[in-house]
């Protein structure tokens, strides 16, 4: 294969029908082509990327608390506490459709827990979207018209949801909706105990129906928020700011989510959607 010339990165966002809030965060086009492979690591993040590609594939090197490394194309990437590292040669050129945990719940029929810390081949859990779906995406020729179909879809996933996947129980909602307003700052404890339910209940069916305990669910949403002040306040006043015990706390999480110190994560590039798995502070919202 010849090399490409080199070219920035096109990322192209779509703000998706209302129909869908709470359900499907945001939508991206990206295509990137280089003369040089290109390799980057991805921070853990709450939203839950399915990609579509358009044929070249993505070489997933390392998942730091998740299983399925190896050339992938199109894929879902579940919920992880843990960063990835990737790579890919000459293009990448997909469409990303970034899920909350409710939405790929109710969207694609399954429970979190059966995609938590894994990858997952898309047409293994929506055989619909196969290669003649990836094919007429790739005739409408341009991002408008391929956002089009996209958005007729994931309409019809939402419609049928009740059909697909039994909805998650007001309380498990409830919870991630409080974990998300709070910046991952609320107690579980106080949550479980407001729910009326036991708090064993409580974990087992957050867990399932989310994907992650809420404990760890908490520390990735909180991780997000602290990890989008250090790129302009100091580690010691975010570490106050945010709930960690100290500035070491801090960085240790920062350590388990992004491979990184602080001083590191800042200077790396900013994360975005375009790293083609796991979401990031700065996904699309």
């Amino acid at each position: 294969m010849t090399a490409a010339a080199a070219s920035g990165p096109e990322l192209v966002r779509h703000a998706v029908p209302a129909a869908l809030d709470g359900l499907v965060a945001g939508v991206v086009g990206f295509r990137e082509r280089s003369d040089h492979p290109v390799v980057r690591r991805q921070p853990a993040g709450s939203l839950i990327p399915l990609v579509l590609s358009f044929g070249p594939t993505l070489d997933v090197i390392d998942l730091s608390d998740g299983m399925g490394t190896g050339r992938r194309s199109s894929f879902i990437a579940g919920f992880m506490p843990g960063y990835a590292t990737t790579s890919f040669e000459v293009e990448q050129h997909c469409v990303q459709i970034y899920l909350t945990p409710p939405g790929a719940c109710r969207l694609l029929g399954l429970p979190g827990r059966d995609l938590a810390r894994r990858l997952t081949d898309v047409v293994d859990v929506l055989p619909a979207f196969d290669d003649r779906f990836l094919d007429e995406l790739w005739s409408a020729g341009t991002w408008p018209r391929r956002f089009a179909i996209i958005d007729r879809v994931l309409l019809a996933l939402a419609d049928h949801g009740d059909e697909r996947a039994p909805r998650l129980e007001p309380f498990v909602e409830w919870m991630w909706g409080q974990i998300q307003r709070t910046g991952g700052r609320a107690r579980i404890g106080d949550l479980a105990e407001r729910t009326g339910w036991s708090r064993r209940h409580v974990i087992s069916r957050f867990t399932e129906q989310i994907g992650l305990a809420p404990k760890a669910a908490s520390s990735v949403v909180r991780f997000e928020h602290a990890s989008a002040a250090l790129l302009s306040r100091p580690a010691a006043e975010v570490a106050a700011e945010f709930g960690y015990s100290d500035q070491s706390h801090l960085v240790r999480e920062v350590r388990r989510f992004t491979g990184w110190t602080p001083t590191a994560l800042i200077r790396a590039e900013p994360p975005t959607a375009h790293t083609a798995i796991g979401s990031g502070p700065l996904a699309p919202r």
